[in-house]
């Protein structure tokens, strides 16, 4: 079913710039995107030509300077494409965040200046980029990971495994946490940069998922993998400041993926509603079908703003903390009900597949899960407000 209604928001502030990239995604998400949604979900599998496409249009390095081949812009940006892509396809959308807000802003901030020389042009161009820190024990409690690194000589040799890393499948570099020293503790965390061709490491199975199918969820091995001593990321042993605080902007981008997914999922019951008739007339003149849609609107646009006011705080290199989580936590939900507010509405076409919602409703779950449950941002604000 089409979504032929633009609902673009009319509250939220963006500069001609922004919108202009905006639409510009967009577009490229309907035409070059779209016409695959329903056949990637379907095989579980990532069209390559499209991660092609998302190089060609440069979306794959909006935040990396031009002297490394990337568009030199900003995080809200990155935000914003994040955002409209996730209005099509969650998958898609998810593997771009990962690439920016993630993997690029890790480089951005803790990289030397020969390891940003020789990733960053790469990851603009042609590769894409893993963020490797989950481990079959180690979930929320992130810090309770067991790959081990050792060092011996010249290189760091890493043993163990990591567990549901996003962009598994297509990645060609992990920033991979592992600890040098387990009687530091969390001090002994270091993040170390692993390209997919590295002596002793592989990517294992392929993890079959309820929502964003084609984004590829995967197992990484690690067998004596070697790590050149010029690949640690930041400081030996400060891992865990850069995994906190890399996961800290990931949640925004997480964020903007929600708000795209719910504004996805709205649009096309807009259209639906107009539509389909009970009774003599259409479901949208019912006085309960509209009271639904205006609660969906209104939940959406207040989850859109929180989103966008902690990406311009981070942008503006102000506290963004708190707020981030609070856009994680409010976005994710909204996405929730959002998505299933519309499946009911579509009523027995929206369990079908035949039409977008249901897919919207199972994107939607994953965002009360990863990069920090919904309990573990509900602990993030409460700390930050009692220590205030």
């Amino acid at each position: 079913m089409s979504n032929s209604v633009d609902a673009r928001p009319a509250l939220t502030i963006l500069s001609e710039d922004e919108m202009a990239f905006r639409d510009a995604v967009r577009t490229f998400a309907e035409s070059e995107i779209k016409p695959h949604v329903t056949h990637m979900d379907e095989k579980a599998e990532m069209d390559p030509a499209i991660v092609k496409k998302l190089f060609e249009m440069g979306l794959m390095g909006i935040e990396t300077p031009e002297k490394y081949g990337g568009a030199g812009s900003t995080f809200t940006m990155a935000c914003l494409a994040v955002e409209e892509l996730g209005r099509v396809d969650g998958s898609v959308s998810v593997l771009l965040d990962v690439q920016n807000t993630l993997v690029t802003n890790a480089f951005l901030k803790w990289g030397t200046e020969k390891l940003q020389a020789k990733y960053l042009p790469k990851m603009a161009s042609e590769w894409v980029g893993a963020y490797a820190l989950s481990e079959s024990s180690s979930g929320s409690d992130a810090f309770a990971l067991k790959l081990k690194a050792e060092l011996k000589g010249d290189k760091y040799v890493l043993n163990g495994s990591k567990l549901w890393i996003t962009n598994g499948k297509e990645a060609n570099v992990f920033i991979c946490f592992a600890n040098v020293d387990f009687g530091k503790g969390y001090k002994g965390i270091t993040a170390f940069v692993v390209e997919k061709s590295f002596k002793g490491f592989s990517v294992g199975k392929k993890e079959d998922k309820l929502g964003i199918r084609a984004s590829s969820t995967c197992e990484l091995l690690f067998e004596n993998c070697e790590v050149p001593l010029e690949n640690v990321l930041g400081e030996v042993g400060k891992g865990y400041k850069i995994a906190i605080e890399t996961l800290n902007e990931g949640r925004i981008g997480i964020g903007a993926q929600m708000v795209g997914i719910a504004q996805g999922a709205y649009e096309a019951t807009l259209n639906y509603i107009k539509t389909r008739e009970q009774f003599g007339k259409s479901i949208a003149q019912f006085q309960g079908v509209q009271f639904q849609l205006a609660e969906m609107r209104t939940e959406l646009e207040a989850a859109r703003l929180m989103v966008y006011n902690a990406a311009r705080l981070k942008d503006s290199g102000q506290d963004f903390i708190e707020a981030a989580a609070m856009a994680k936590l409010f976005s994710s939900r909204a996405a929730c009900n959002i998505t299933s507010t519309a499946v009911d509405l579509f009523g027995g076409n929206g369990f079908t597949k035949e039409y977008p919602v249901e897919k919207f409703w199972r994107d939607a779950k994953i965002g009360q899960i990863y990069e920090g449950t919904t309990n573990m941002q509900l602990q993030t604000i409460a700390k930050m407000e009692l220590d205030k």
